[in-house]
């Protein structure tokens, strides 16, 4: 980091609107020091969901697109009714152990990020000690889409838990005229 202001200060203090490049004072070259830092710490980050890792069978990355001309304030409506839809105690043997919301940003920054509970009872017991395997279930919008990561925490495979979950949702979704792929793994 020091070696970065290090050379913030040396740009700014060779582009300085003083007399041959050299700042007419120290409060100058620390306003022009500070607005050059301001500007590149202030400037958001472009959203790109982590991409899941090759040959994965437990991690999901899709695209999913409202109908043409939906606005971000009703993209994210659109997602937490899906979320909201999807059942407390799980559905066809998938997540009974229910899931929280954890990070809800739509309508400002466009995330929201859900855990979702695997494997509980004596299939835990035998596979996790007894603690239930925990998923993430991402979703940034990036425009006119929203991307969508599905990923078991840990494990090699999920026995199927994230595509049954994204389907779901993505039925949903296809209901309110969303155009979705059905999920599948990365090959």
């Amino acid at each position: 980091m020091k070696s970065f202001l290090s050379l913030i200060l040396f740009v700014t203090s060779a582009t300085s609107s003083g007399a041959f490049g050299v700042p007419s004072s120290r409060r100058e070259l620390f306003q022009q020091t500070a607005v050059g830092t301001a500007a590149f710490f202030l400037t958001p980050a472009a959203h790109a969901i982590e991409a899941c890792p090759k040959g994965s069978k437990n991690c999901i990355v899709t695209v999913w697109s409202p109908p043409e001309g939906t606005t971000k304030k009703s993209m994210a409506l659109a997602l937490r009714s899906a979320i909201y839809s999807y059942p407390k105690n799980g559905q066809e043997k998938v997540d009974v152990g229910g899931y929280e919301i954890v990070q809800d940003d739509l309508e400002t920054l466009g995330t929201a990020r859900v855990e979702f509970k695997s494997g509980v009872g004596n299939f835990s017991k035998f596979l996790n000690g007894g603690k239930p395997f925990i998923d993430d279930l991402t979703f940034e919008i990036n425009g006119d889409h929203v991307e969508v990561r599905s990923a078991s925490r840990m494990g090699d495979n999920d026995f199927d838990v994230n595509r049954k979950r994204l389907v779901f949702l993505a039925n949903t979704l296809r209901s309110a005229g969303w155009s979705v792929e059905e999920p599948t793994y990365y090959k």
